[in-house]
């Protein structure tokens, strides 16, 4: 099989879809693999580290484009929509219940759109999302603490505080793996932290994680709002799976908040958990609204893709080969890349983003 990897063309992501080494198992697979110039100069992988492994370096991306197979990180820009081609597997992360124009585009195309973060194992783990979400999580506390800095337009607060300096507060909605990951972090700096959810069962888990470190408490609508008027940083960890995820923190409760605090929005890529959370990009990551600082960078494990790059593939990599090996007909054999199919035959196939596009589910 032709499996392209093209570029990368969102704002400042520098992840690569496929490393060298998982070249040269795709080679000696029998496959060819053609890498856009410069695709992986970001992540470290030169054009001759993917060369010696058995790569052809292709100048312009329809040429790594026009293959039968092509593997990404993050979803196609407009830019991008001419060169979808009917029949091609497209293997990539889509978040589709928050853009209507791709989803429709996929649709005209004929492409057969598999998603990474819909592949779903039995156990209801979504393999390919988790490393993603590990670090979006570390991440989110990273960027937070950060822009709490006066200099960046926070209150000027540090999380971990000194002894005599009361220290600061972290609010995380979701207890999943980003909310476990952050509150990790956030924790090893020292701050107050409170996670919520509404599964009693993952909060009772969380508990032998952290014990009494974190405070967890079951997520309503008063629990939240209690929380959230004087936190230092409120992250949005919600997750539910190829749907648009929830308003918890409405702007009549931003509004309350603190000057200065800062908000981050993990789930923003699926629509964000926070009413005045819109997407912003590694360039301009953050605007201030209702005087409290938003980040809502979609692609926030960009900012490391050395590390993201690798963690992704190795998570990936199966998948990518057996479709390279027996194309369509592995969904047959593989009920969790099955699940990640989104749109297959100009139809939108994937339960929950149906849901979304009930307009389109029909069309």
């Amino acid at each position: 099989m032709e499996i392209g990897v093209p570029k990368e063309t969102k704002d400042q992501e520098f992840r690569v879809g496929l490393t060298p080494s998982s070249v040269r198992v795709l080679q000696e697979a029998g496959h060819t693999v053609f890498v856009e110039t410069n695709a992986g100069t970001g992540a470290g992988f030169t054009d001759e580290d993917y060369q010696r492994q058995g790569a052809k370096i292709v100048l312009e991306a329809a040429e790594a484009w026009n293959r039968e197979l092509v593997v990404k990180v993050k979803e196609p820009l407009e830019p991008e929509y001419p060169l979808l081609q009917k029949g091609q597997l497209l293997f990539t992360y889509l978040h589709l219940a928050a853009d209507r124009p791709l989803t429709e585009k996929l649709l005209q195309s004929g492409v057969i759109a598999i998603a990474y973060e819909t592949v779903e194992l039995p156990d209801h783990t979504l393999p390919l999302l988790t490393p993603m979400s590990i670090i979006a999580g570390r991440l989110s506390v990273q960027f937070g603490a950060r822009f709490l800095e006066r200099q960046q337009g926070g209150r000027g607060v540090l999380l971990g505080g000194i002894p005599g300096v009361r220290p600061g507060k972290v609010v995380i909605l979701g207890g999943g793996v980003v909310g476990t990951e952050a509150a990790k972090i956030a924790v090893g700096m020292g701050a107050r932290v409170q996670i919520f959810d509404i599964n009693v069962q993952r909060l009772s888990y969380l508990e032998t994680i952290f014990g009494s470190r974190v405070e967890l408490l079951y997520s309503n609508s008063a629990e939240i709002e209690a929380a959230v008027t004087d936190a230092d940083l409120l992250i949005g960890a919600v997750l539910v799976p190829g749907r648009r995820a929830p308003i918890l923190v409405p702007r009549s409760l931003v509004k309350q908040m603190v000057n200065g605090s800062v908000i981050v929005d993990v789930a923003v890529d699926q629509g964000g958990c926070i009413e005045t959370l819109q997407p912003t990009s590694h360039t301009n990551p953050i605007y201030i609204e209702e005087s409290v600082v938003h980040y809502g960078v979609p692609n926030m494990p960009g900012a490391v893709p050395c590390t993201s790059t690798v963690a992704l593939n190795n998570s990936t990599f199966p998948y990518v080969l057996s479709l390279a090996n027996q194309g369509l007909s592995t969904l047959e054999n593989n009920p969790a890349l099955a699940k990640g199919v989104n749109v297959q035959n100009h139809q939108l196939v994937h339960p929950a983003v149906r849901e979304v596009f009930p307009d389109l589910a029909d069309s």
